[in-house]
């Protein structure tokens, strides 16, 4: 049975070399025709064959025959090709799709509340993120890729119903800081927002904790989680009210900072 996708990325990564099927051929040990049959899909390499083509990009054989790599982002494989492969590290690869702008750069999608039903399992779908509303924001980092969500209901308050969140994409998941927030996209509950507690080393789970202590936390497993990503900043399109007494608002601000210690208070425990 043909790989395609092998193909491809093979022929992709030697490109990416700037390297001759002659040049690639002579490192591997093979002949040029033998090379060609591999790029071209009317061969099959054998294990040994796969090994040395994973030796010689130093990426995993499961990312080489897998992934097709000429739909992950160029910083993305950019990573790969310096070694930073996530099947060798023994973890899960988490393929992006993404957009970029007319400079070759990613843009920033943003998931409305609208949107964020069809997200749920259109993440992934080269298509559907495709017809999301894009823009960029010239402060962040243009080594990073951004997304942003509108949130919905009270369980982060002070960060209001209807706020857009931006945040960064976390590929891999041990790095997750406990006591920092983030956006999960979740099996069964979707997009949600929440302040984190990393215990996949441990349990195999996020433990989620809301800003509003009138919701309780609660556990998600790895397996029920496909996206992660890094709160960044968040942009309000509503004036706070402006009836406050100043009293009021220091009494509101007072009961925030309450609440969060003693979030960060059970995340000592």
């Amino acid at each position: 049975m043909k790989n395609n996708v092998f193909s491809k990325n093979i022929k992709l990564l030697r490109k990416r070399r700037k390297c001759t099927q002659d040049e690639t051929a002579f490192s591997l040990g093979l002949k040029r025709s033998t090379l060609s049959g591999y790029e071209n899909n009317v061969a099959l390499p054998t294990i040994e064959t796969l090994i040395s083509f994973s030796t010689y990009f130093n990426i995993a054989i499961d990312t080489l025959v897998k992934v097709d790599l000429s739909k992950i982002s160029e910083r993305e494989l950019s990573q790969v090709e310096k070694g930073y492969d996530i099947y060798i590290k023994g973890s899960k690869l988490r393929v992006l799709a993404t957009t970029v702008n007319n400079d070759n750069e990613e843009n920033i999608e943003l998931v409305n509340e609208k949107a964020k039903a069809g997200y749920k399992n259109g993440f992934a779908d080269p298509e559907y993120i495709k017809i999301l509303p894009t823009f960029n924001l010239p402060f962040l980092s243009k080594e990073k890729k951004y997304r942003t969500f509108q949130i919905s209901g009270d369980s982060m308050l002070p960060i209001p119903d209807g706020a857009y969140v931006t945040c960064e994409f976390v590929q891999n998941w041990n790095f997750i800081k406990s006591k920092q927030a983030y956006i999960i996209n979740t099996i069964d509950d979707g997009v949600v927002f929440k302040v984190v507690e990393n215990l996949i080393q441990s349990d195999r789970i996020l433990r989620l904790h809301s800003l509003n202590t009138l919701y309780k936390p609660y556990d998600i497993p790895v397996k029920d989680i496909k996206e992660v990503w890094k709160f960044v900043n968040y942009i309000n399109t509503e004036m706070p009210d402006l009836n406050q007494s100043k009293n009021q608002l220091m009494h509101a601000v007072n009961e925030i900072k309450e609440d969060i210690k003693e979030i960060q208070t059970k995340l000592n425990l």
